[in-house]
C-alpha cells in the first residue's frame, strides 16, 4: 500500500469512527501525519507532532479503502492540489508528502491550529516536508500502468486529477469504463483518457 493510500485509508477510518460518511480535510491531514509517524509521533523538520496530543488514536488500524465514501469539497481541492504538486515534483504518483505540502496554504481547521501552536508558515512547512518527510511506509511498487487498461487510481494519476473526480467523469458518461465480470471493480481504456480532454481555445 502506498503512503497516500495508507493516509486516505486512515482518514476514512477516522471519519467513519466519528459516524461521518464524508472525509473532511482534517481527516486527510491526520491520515497523512499517521502515514509518516513512528509510534504516534511525527518528526517534521524542527517540530515533533504528537498524534496522541491531537486526540488521535494512532493504534487504530486503517480499514479497507471504501469506494462508497465521499470527500468534502475542501478535501477534493486538497487532493487535486496534491496531484499538481506531485506533477511539479516529477513524481509518477501522489505520495503522502505531496498531500502534506498541499496543506501549506490552509488557514483553517487542524492545519491552522498547528500553525498557531508551532509558528509554522507555508514556506517552513514545505521546507520541512522536503527535508524530512520520507514515505517510509511506501512499499516499492512495479510500474503496472503500461497495459491497455487502467484502474481508476492509475487513470486519475495519468490525468493528474483526484480519483473521485475521475469517478464523477465515469458516472456522468464523460469517460467510458468497463466493469470486471462479476465484480465491482472497473477499468478504463488508456486510449479513452483523451476523451475528457478538450482543446483550450485562446480568448480573442
Amino acid at each position: 500500500m502506498s503512503s497516500v493510500e495508507l493516509a486516505t485509508s486512515f482518514a476514512i477510518t477516522r471519519a467513519k469512527g466519528r459516524g461521518q460518511e464524508t472525509v473532511a480535510s482534517d481527516d486527510l491531514l491526520v491520515g497523512c501525519l499517521h502515514s509518516i509517524s513512528r509510534l504516534g509521533v511525527v518528526e517534521l523538520g524542527a517540530w515533533v507532532l504528537d498524534l496522541e496530543a491531537m486526540g488521535v488514536d494512532w493504534l487504530v488500524k486503517p480499514g479497507p479503502r471504501d469506494a462508497r465514501v465521499s470527500y468534502s469539497e475542501e478535501a477534493v481541492d486538497l487532493l487535486d492540489r496534491a496531484a499538481r504538486i506531485a506533477g511539479a515534483d516529477g513524481a509518477s504518483a501522489i505520495e503522502a508528502r505531496h498531500l502534506l505540502a498541499a496543506f501549506a496554504g490552509e488557514e483553517s481547521g487542524l492545519m491552522a491550529e498547528l500553525k498557531r501552536a508551532y509558528g509554522i508558515t507555508s514556506a517552513t512547512w514545505r521546507a520541512a516536508i522536503a527535508r524530512s518527510a520520507p514515505d517510509a511506509k511506501d512499499a516499492a511498487r512495479p510500474d503496472d500502468t503500461a497495459g491497455a487498461y487502467l484502474s481508476p487510481e492509475q487513470a486519475a494519476e495519468k490525468l493528474g486529477i483526484h480519483v473521485q473526480t475521475l469517478r464523477a467523469y465515469v458516472r456522468s458518461g464523460k469517460l467510458p469504463a468497463m466493469r470486471l465480470a462479476g465484480e465491482r471493480s472497473i477499468r478504463i481504456r488508456r486510449s479513452d483518457l483523451e476523451k475528457v480532454l478538450e482543446p483550450l481555445v485562446p480568448e480573442s
